[in-house]
C-alpha cells in the first residue's frame, strides 16, 4: 500500500484556505447550462438531463472565479468556472477517466470525492486518507469503471472547499430499463453559499455555538412554558438545558443568518424554473450539497413517490414532504395535470430560511411561496433524555440503566445484544459530555418540526430496497460506533475521539458481513457517511429488502444498525458530512483488510 502523506485534518480542510479567500472580482460567475432556468428563448433544453450527453472522458477544472447572488460578489472555488459544477454524466458499466486539475496556486491542495460511487480505494479523493491531494497547477487522473447506477454527486474533500463552491451533480445512466417511466428529467440541487469565509463562519461557532441562532427564546417564551406545562416542569426544563451549556432551539449551527440558500445555484429570486407540460411525469433528482444545512421539501400542490434513494432503487412510496440531510439523494416523480406553476420549496431545518424554485406549463411564471412554519423547539425527550431527572453536578451526563434498550435493541424480530457498557464512549474525555444510555428506534419518526401538518411525511421506516441482494444474511461480525461531542467547546467526535487523537483506523475485515450500530449522544442531527462501501438499513424490512444508503441522517438520542459488506480493500474516511462537525473532529479512518 502506497504511503499517504500525514496530512492532518486541519491541513485538508481548514488550514491555508483561510488566506485565499479575498473579494474584489467584478466579473459574474456563470451558471451551468444544465443549472440554468428555462426561458422563453428556449436556451435551455427543456428536456433537462436527458439531453445532457453521456461521456466516459471528463475534464475539470478546479479554480477562483467570482460567485454573484442578488448583486453582490464574493470569490467562489468553482469547477470549469461555474457553480455549481457541470453535470457529469456517466453509464453503468463503462471505463472512465476524469482528469481533475487543481488550478489554485495559493492552496496546498485540492481533490475530487465521487459521493457514493464504488471506486478502488486510490479514486476515492480523500486527502490523507487514500491519496495525496492535487497539487497547485497538477493533474490528477480519475480511472474507474462505473459499477452502479442512479443519482450522486461530486465534491471537495479539501479545506472548505465545498463550502466555497467545488461540487457538482453526478448521473449514471442504468444498463437496464429502470422499473419507472417519466417524460422530464431534472437535477435539483441545494445548497447554501456565504460571503463570509469559512474559515470566519467556523472561528465563529467555536466562540459561541449560537454565533448564527437568531431565533433564541424569550421571557415571554418561559412565560408560555409555564402556561402550558406548569412553573415547576418548565424551570426544571431550563436547569437542565443550561447544565448542559444547550439551547433546545440551537438546531441549525449556521443558519440564514448568514447563508443564502439555493437551488441549483440560483437565489429564491432568482427563481430556478424547470418546464413540464400538464399531465406529464416529471423526474426530479434532488441532491443536498450544502455545507451544513438540512432542508425539507416539499411541493404544495402535488403529491411525490420517491422512486431511488442514494442512488438505489426503491419501491415506489407515495408522500408529500422529505427531509433531506446533507450529502443524501432523492428521485421522486411528480405528475403536475394543472396547467400552472407549482413552487418547489425547500425550508432549512430550523426554519431560518429556504431555497425555492418552480415547476412550471412555461417560462416566467411563479406560485406563491408557503411562509415558514415556526422554528420548532427541542425537547428533552428528542434527544433522548427524560425531563425531571437528576442530572448530577459533574460534566458527564448518563441516561437511564446501563443495560436498558442498547442491549435489546431488535430488528426482524431478532436480538442481537447491541452495546455492551465497554462500548459506551469514555466518560472521562473532554468531548464527551453526554452518553445516551437508552437511545430510541426513531425510524419511524419523520424529525423535529415535521409530522403535524396533516401530509404524509417520507421516513427512513417506508424505504424498502427494489434492488437484488448480492449479499448473504448471515452476519459474521458486529460493532457498535458512538457519535459524541461537547457543544459547548464545538467538539465533535466518535467514541469520543477526534480525527487527530484516533489510535488507528476502525478495522473492518475484507468481505465480512459486519453489523454496524450506531448510536448518537448528541443533541444534533448528524449525516454520517461511509465512503467506499454500501450500509443496508435495518429498518424491519427483510434481509433482501433492506435499503441501501450511503449516508444516514442521524437524530438525537438514536440508535439505528446497518449491515455492510466491505468488497474493496484499502483506507476510507467514515465522517459526519456537516463540513464543520467533520473539521471539529466527528471523522475516522476505516480500514478494510
Amino acid at each position: 500500500m502506497t504511503k499517504i502523506q500525514n496530512i492532518s485534518r486541519r491541513h485538508f480542510i481548514g488550514g491555508a484556505a483561510g488566506a485565499a479567500f479575498v473579494t474584489g472580482l467584478n466579473m459574474s460567475l456563470p451558471l451551468p447550462a444544465w443549472a440554468k432556468s428555462t426561458t422563453a428563448s428556449g436556451a435551455v433544453d427543456q428536456q433537462g438531463i436527458r439531453h445532457i450527453e453521456t461521456k466516459n472522458l471528463y475534464n475539470l477544472d478546479i479554480g477562483y472565479a467570482p460567485f454573484t447572488l442578488n448583486g453582490r460578489t464574493g470569490k467562489a472555488s468553482a469547477i470549469n468556472g461555474t457553480v455549481p459544477g457541470p453535470l457529469v454524466k456517466l453509464r453503468e458499466g463503462d471505463k472512465v477517466r476524469l482528469n481533475v486539475k487543481n488550478s489554485m496556486m495559493d492552496t496546498e491542495h485540492s481533490s475530487i470525492h465521487w459521493h457514493g460511487l464504488l471506486v478502488p480505494f486510490r479514486m476515492d479523493g480523500v486527502p490523507g486518507i487514500n491519496f495525496n491531494g492535487i497539487q497547485p497547477g497538477e493533474t490528477y487522473e480519475y480511472e474507474f469503471e462505473v459499477k452502479q447506477a442512479g443519482t450522486y454527486w461530486y465534491h471537495s474533500h479539501s479545506f472548505f472547499q465545498e463550502q466555497t463552491g467545488t461540487y457538482g451533480p453526478l448521473v449514471i445512466e442504468p444498463k437496464t430499463p429502470e422499473p419507472f417511466s417519466y417524460d422530464r428529467d431534472y437535477a435539483v440541487v441545494l445548497s447554501d453559499w456565504s460571503f463570509e469565509t469559512p474559515e470566519a463562519i467556523f472561528a465563529n461557532i467555536k466562540r459561541s455555538g449560537d454565533y448564527y441562532n437568531y431565533q433564541k427564546r424569550t421571557v415571554w417564551d418561559f412565560f408560555d412554558d409555564v402556561s402550558e406545562k406548569g412553573l415547576g416542569k418548565t424551570v426544571n426544563e431550563r436547569l437542565m438545558w443550561g447544565k448542559m451549556r444547550m439551547m433546545p432551539v440551537d438546531l441549525a449551527d449556521v443558519t440564514a443568518a448568514t447563508y443564502t440558500y439555493l437551488m441549483n445555484g440560483n437565489s429564491p429570486q432568482m427563481n430556478w424554473t424547470g418546464i413540464f407540460n400538464p399531465g406529464e411525469t416529471v423526474r426530479l433528482r434532488f441532491i443536498n450539497a450544502a455545507a451544513m444545512s438540512t432542508f425539507d421539501v416539499r411541493i404544495p400542490g402535488l403529491d411525490m413517490k420517491v422512486v431511488m434513494v442514494d442512488g438505489k432503487k426503491v419501491k415506489p412510496v407515495d408522500f408529500h414532504e422529505f427531509r433531506i440531510g446533507v450529502a443524501e439523494t432523492y428521485d421522486v416523480l411528480v405528475t403536475p395535470r394543472a396547467d400552472r406553476p407549482f413552487t418547489i420549496f425547500a425550508e432549512s431545518l430550523d426554519r431560518s430560511g429556504y431555497a425555492r424554485g418552480t415547476l412550471s406549463p412555461e417560462p416566467g411564471l411563479s406560485a406563491a411561496i408557503p411562509p415558514l412554519r415556526p422554528r420548532p423547539i427541542r425537547k428533552m425527550e428528542d434527544i433522548g433524555m427524560m425531563a425531571g431527572m437528576d442530572m448530577g453536578s459533574g460534566k458527564m451526563m448518563d441516561m437511564g440503566d446501563t443495560k436498558g434498550d442498547m442491549g435489546s435493541m431488535n430488528h426482524a424480530g431478532m436480538d442481537h445484544g447491541m452495546t455492551t457498557p465497554s462500548d459506551l464512549p469514555d466518560k472521562s474525555r473532554s468531548n464527551v459530555v453526554m452518553v445516551i444510555k437508552n437511545p430510541k428506534d426513531r425510524l419511524a419518526d419523520p424529525g423535529i418540526g415535521l409530522g403535524k401538518d396533516g401530509w404524509k411525511v417520507l421516513t427512513y421506516k417506508d424505504l424498502t430496497s427494489n434492488e437484488p441482494q448480492p449479499y448473504k444474511a448471515e452476519v459474521d461480525r458486529e460493532m457498535t460506533i458512538n457519535l459524541t461531542a461537547n457543544m459547548e467547546r464545538y467538539m465533535f467526535s466518535f467514541d469520543g475521539k477526534k480525527f487527530t487523537e484516533q489510535d488507528g483506523p476502525y478495522l473492518f475485515r475484507h468481505n465480512e458481513r459486519l453489523r454496524l450500530y450506531l448510536v448518537n449522544h448528541t443533541m444534533m442531527e448528524h449525516p454520517i457517511h461511509l465512503h467506499g462501501m454500501w450500509m443496508q438499513l435495518e429498518n424491519g424490512n427483510p434481509h433482501e429488502k433492506l435499503p441501501y444508503k450511503h449516508t444516514l441522517l442521524m437524530k438525537p438520542g438514536e440508535k439505528l444498525s446497518a449491515l455492510i459488506t466491505p468488497i474493496e480493500k484499502g483506507d476510507w474516511a467514515f465522517h459526519c458530512h456537516l463540513l464543520y462537525h467533520m473539521e471539529a473532529g466527528m471523522m475516522q479512518a476505516v480500514r478494510v483488510a
